[in-house]
């Protein structure tokens, strides 16, 4: 393979090349160029590939993108800032196992309070080859201090005689603290359960499902002749058999929450629906999301 400069990239051009085995029918290599050329505002490198024709070897496109900060790489501490990154479906984590996400896309507003790297990642490739891309932003100065506003002086209030306070109700302390509203309508249309998310490419449950859950699962244990279908959804990224069996997995993560707090498990019907019903343009976190309905 040789590769020469061009105005705009760079081309490749390589011969047919027979694997270790020899040559056998429907098996060979593709031989030709590839042009590639180079967008700094994207950093985007596309290649078009054109080949001697031989079975599917006849032309076809490379496309690549870089992560790199396209924003200041130094921000003031305590001021949030809007971080822009190029790429394409860009996941921020906060570690480099990937195990704490923060947000998607190529723009992310965070205020620091001292220096920070995070961990990027493209889904647009969705290999384990995938890159890492560690980004560091620098903080300088100290957060800005919050003032109080001065207390306005009291007037002078004339003495009044004691009164005897009137007994309160009975249900006044009741009334003081509201119950939660009911997760189930007296509709049976589906209920979005908006604080049930999952991490990212998992269906393992994030620490904000639990408290919704547990008053589902309350609600349910009230109203013993209630049945559920859950529904599992995902977010467009990656391949969608993937997203199918992650929409039923979370589905499924829904159920044995509830099962494990009371509630039989013939009662639930699980479902998923894989990344096909979006209530968001991906990538966007909420896609990631389970709705329940009341079944007949």
């Amino acid at each position: 393979m040789q590769g020469t400069r061009t105005a705009a990239g760079l081309r490749l051009e390589h011969g047919e090349k027979l694997n270790e085995t020899g040559w056998t029918p429907g098996n060979y290599w593709c031989d030709g160029s590839i042009t590639f050329t180079y967008d700094p505002a994207l950093e985007k490198l596309t290649g078009h590939a054109t080949y001697r024709p031989q079975g599917d070897c006849t032309v076809g496109t490379i496309t690549l993108y870089r992560i790199k900060l396209k924003s200041a790489a130094t921000v003031p501490a305590g001021v949030e800032s809007a971080l822009r990154v190029s790429g394409r479906n860009v996941l921020w984590f906060a570690d480099a196992e990937l195990k704490q996400p923060l947000a998607a896309g190529n723009l992310y507003r965070a205020k620091l309070s001292k220096t920070t790297t995070f961990y990027l990642q493209q889904s647009y490739y969705p290999t384990k080859e995938s890159p890492v891309v560690p980004i560091t932003i620098q903080v300088t100065g100290t957060p800005p201090k919050a003032r109080l506003p001065k207390p306005a002086p009291k007037p002078p209030v004339a003495p009044t005689p004691p009164v005897e306070p009137a007994p309160a109700p009975a249900d006044t302390v009741a009334a003081a603290v509201p119950a939660p509203a009911p997760i189930l309508p007296a509709t049976p249309a589906p209920v979005v359960l908006p604080t049930v998310l999952f991490k990212v490419g998992k269906p393992e449950l994030l620490p904000s499902s639990s408290p919704v859950l547990n008053q589902l699962a309350a609600e349910l244990k009230a109203r013993p002749e209630l049945r559920l279908r859950i529904a599992g959804h995902a977010d467009k990224i990656g391949e969608p058999d993937k997203n199918q069996a992650l929409s039923e997995q979370r589905a499924g993560a829904v159920k044995d929450f509830l099962v494990k707090a009371g509630v039989a498990a013939e009662r639930l019907n699980t479902v998923g629906y894989g990344d096909t019903r979006p209530r968001y343009p991906s990538p966007d976190v909420r896609n990631r999301r389970v709705e329940v309905e009341e079944l007949k």
